[in-house]
């Protein structure tokens, strides 16, 4: 073992085996701003070499320290590309973290959840065993998966004061009723001690109470709305049948539950979407996984984001028939106004999500005996056809609020039910920063006005810091 390794482990309170050569600053929950700090202290006593302020810009990684210590500089790290622009705006193209949940391939129309095929998975896969992927790693066996669907049975009732807090909310749109419910779960969650940070197996066990009650929460405020008192799910059916039965107060169709399933897994997770980095940035806070999922949720009801799931339903209102398509297109476009349901800030093909939706609504259309909705939606997919090849494409909200109609549910519950099926997706993401955590903390380009003086006072302009990166690192 390398003298400066056993410093470095010393300083970091880790395990000797665990400083390699690809440790870097943030790369582990105990190298974070104030572990950095630490090391450099210690460095600078027990090798009696100073470490000033600019070389701990260059001392972020083993290899530098290591050569640090042998008597040279600290090894740079590579500048950025001299092409990338200083700002990037919404952080389009930044990879902040490696992920190993979701692949996303925008220009070839791919989605993989943990390395399997969204197409493999919509056409074969249960919900539960999509969940159970997303949030432990792997696809469960018989045994994991019967342990995995008694455990989200186990966290299904809803405590009484939500409850109560629910039925209140009656006259609010669903959205505003979910966010906060799920706020007040966090009064309830399980297993954390007040006042403390929540652990990983604490943070699991949230999750997985979210996963079972979120939707109760969509189904208990629904029926408060309608006039009658909530049902609980049944136990002897599958997650997306027991949603139904409770969303709608009956037993459900064959199809009706195969549509969910097959919604439920397409929605589950699309990597680092807005309010997946919400909950990211949230429980990186160590903010604890409801008030996590909590942020998720106001995110995900912003209109450019899970919210136009719920603009697409107008859609064939306000085209009306398949002949009025094209003339609605071009209508929009002559406003420079977009055609709701198609366009994807990844995906430069079809969203590979579509295809299973569709599907499902040509079974819906045809048991219900009513394809109008179904062909108005085509029509306008065919007249949007020459503006695919540049990267506008149906999306996949295009059909799934046609099929929540066709459930008979109204277009205001297409966001919740969104929001059910990605659940499982945003406790996956929120358990691997947990188990990573790095503070998410980007910065803002200033360009207003520097150092005005309050009218009647003088004072002299402060001394500039010798290193950006030292008021990067010693602010939260």
């Amino acid at each position: 073992m390398h003298h400066v390794d056993r410093i470095i482990a010393r300083a970091l309170g880790i395990a000797e085996d665990r400083v390699t050569g690809d440790l870097e600053y943030q790369s582990v929950r105990e190298w974070d701003s104030l572990g950095h700090v630490a090391l450099m202290v210690a460095l600078g006593d027990e090798l009696g070499l100073p470490v000033d302020d600019d070389q701990v810009v260059g001392l972020r990684t083993v290899a530098a320290i290591r050569a640090f210590a042998g008597g040279g500089e600290p090894l740079e790290a590579a500048p950025a590309p001299a092409e990338q622009p200083a700002v990037q705006r919404g952080l389009e193209g930044v990879r902040f973290d490696h992920t190993r949940i979701t692949r996303i391939d925008g220009a070839q129309g791919v989605l993989e959840y943990r390395g399997y095929s969204i197409h493999d998975l919509a056409g074969h896969a249960s919900f539960e065993e999509v969940a159970h992927l997303l949030v432990n790693g792997e696809l469960p066996d018989a045994g994991a998966l019967e342990a995995f669907e008694k455990e989200l049975r186990v966290h299904r009732e809803l405590p009484g004061p939500v409850l109560d807090l629910a039925r209140s909310l009656a006259h609010a749109h669903p959205m505003e009723a979910l966010r906060t419910t799920v706020s007040a779960l966090g009064a309830f969650s399980p297993g954390r001690e007040p006042g403390t940070d929540e652990s990983y197996d604490e943070a699991r066990e949230a999750g997985m109470a979210l996963i079972a009650r979120i939707p109760m929460l969509v189904a208990a405020h629904h029926a408060f709305r309608s006039g009658r008192e909530p049902v609980m799910a049944p136990d002897d059916v599958s997650y997306a049948e027991g949603f139904l039965t409770a969303l709608t107060g009956k037993a459900p169709t064959p199809a009706a539950v195969r549509f969910l399933n097959k919604g439920l897994i397409v929605h589950a997770d699309h990597s680092s979407n807005a309010s997946a980095f919400t909950a990211r940035v949230a429980i990186g806070c160590r903010s604890g996984m409801t008030a996590a999922l909590t942020a998720a949720v106001a995110a995900f009801a912003g209109s450019v984001h899970g919210g136009a799931a719920e603009r697409v339903v107008r859609l064939v209102d306000d085209v009306g028939t398949p002949e009025n398509a094209e003339a609605y297109v071009r209508e929009l476009h002559s406003r420079n106004q977009p055609v709701m349901g198609f366009g994807h800030r990844v995906y430069r093909t079809e969203d590979p999500r579509v295809r299973h939706l569709r599907a499902t609504v040509v079974e819906l259309s045809e048991e219900r005996g009513d394809t109008r909705g179904l062909d108005v939606l085509d029509a306008v997919a065919a007249a949007m056809r020459p503006y695919a090849r540049h990267g506008v494409a149906p999306n996949v909200d295009l059909y799934a609020g046609l099929a929540y109609r066709l459930l008979g549910l109204p277009g205001d519950l297409t966001v919740p039910m969104f929001v059910v099926a990605r659940t499982a997706g945003w406790v996956a993401q929120a358990l691997e920063q947990h188990a990573n955590n790095v503070l998410i903390r980007p910065l803002l380009e200033y360009r207003g006005p520097a150092s005005r003086a309050y009218p009647g006072t003088v004072h002299d302009v402060p001394r500039r810091l010798s290193s950006t990166a030292r008021a990067e690192m010693s602010t939260p």
